[in-house]
């Protein structure tokens, strides 16, 4: 008799859980995952989550990432936090902070609870522009201040949409509002709205540490190598447990086809707290901004989140 080895092929240390399609903004120049008012929660439920919170914690993952769409949508949220809390793991919410309930703002003030923003440019006209939200620069400024004045630790990713965009005044603008925690540059990569409309996947567009040492998780359970690596999927975790998907050879060929880095990163740089696989950048040699480490340069690969 064969047992199946159900080992992980990767140490495990984040997850990021995209619990959600829906959000109030279109981004329909850039959003990687296409989300919009009319996403939807997928056909994960809280139960579903906290199963695969409970897997996860028995892995070794240090830190979750709640991501959407947007996940303050997601009536279960502070839940979800509570829960990973519960299971020792550290909690970021990567949220465009347009609308936040206190209930919100009760959990996200939790110890070990962060947040992560997107910021587009000091000039709401421009920043509207780009979110497609109605009044989404006062309202996420506004929170970006609030989150500051709670204490809440807060980092933001700038994606450079167009030319001529006000980066280095977006950059400014929350220092001003007092963001000390990463303020980093990203570019616009090809996929989900950014891709045209086309059905080209390229996995040049992704940072090449995806599958290292991460996963994702989709509203539909399905396990992906992150966020933006969404066409590789290599399993469900309604239907199979985490630890099995990551053993399996579907996981082992969706990694076979990301092109890895060739340095510059150092070990603990690229999480989803650091993470240029999500619409945020890393650090250090990983920054999006370093001009030597974009997707498809020597310094990255064969090299978010």
């Amino acid at each position: 008799m064969t047992v199946m080895d159900t080992r992980p092929t990767i140490q495990l240390r984040s997850l990021a859980l995209e619990i959600t399609g829906q959000c109030q903004n279109t981004c329909a120049s850039h959003c990687y995952a296409t989300s919009g008012p009319h996403g939807s929660h997928g056909t994960m439920t809280r139960d579903d989550w906290c199963a695969l919170l409970n897997q996860a914690a028995g892995l070794g993952v240090a830190m979750v990432q709640y991501i959407g769409g947007e996940p303050t949508l997601h009536p279960h949220l502070p839940q979800l936090i509570d829960h990973a809390l519960s299971r020792g793991m550290r909690v970021e919410v990567f949220s465009n902070l347009v609308h936040v309930r206190p209930p919100m703002w009760r959990a996200f003030s939790r110890p070990g609870v962060s947040l992560a923003t997107s910021y587009y440019s000091h000039h709401a006209t421009e920043h509207e522009q780009i979110t497609g939200g109605r009044g989404s620069y006062a309202r996420t400024k506004a929170n970006i201040a609030e989150a500051v004045r709670r204490g809440i630790p807060l980092r933001a990713g700038i994606i450079h949409v167009h030319d001529g965009q006000a980066i280095e005044g977006a950059r400014a603008e929350l220092r001003r509002l007092g963001v000390t925690g990463t303020i980093g540059v990203d570019r616009v990569r090809a996929i989900g709205n950014a891709s045209g409309g086309l059905e080209v996947h390229n996995p040049a567009e992704l940072c090449g540490r995806c599958g290292t040492d991460r996963a994702a998780i989709n509203p539909d359970g399905v396990v992906t190598p992150c966020v933006m690596s969404r066409w590789l999927t290599a399993g469900d975790v309604r239907t199979q447990g985490l630890a099995e998907i990551l053993a399996g050879p579907e996981w082992v060929d969706r990694m076979a086809v990301i092109p890895r880095s060739a340095g510059g990163c150092v070990p603990d740089t690229c999480t989803p707290k650091e993470d240029s696989c999500q619409p945020s950048p890393g650090v250090d040699g990983c920054t999006p901004d370093d001009s030597a480490c974009q997707p498809g340069q020597p310094a990255c690969l064969p090299k978010f989140p």
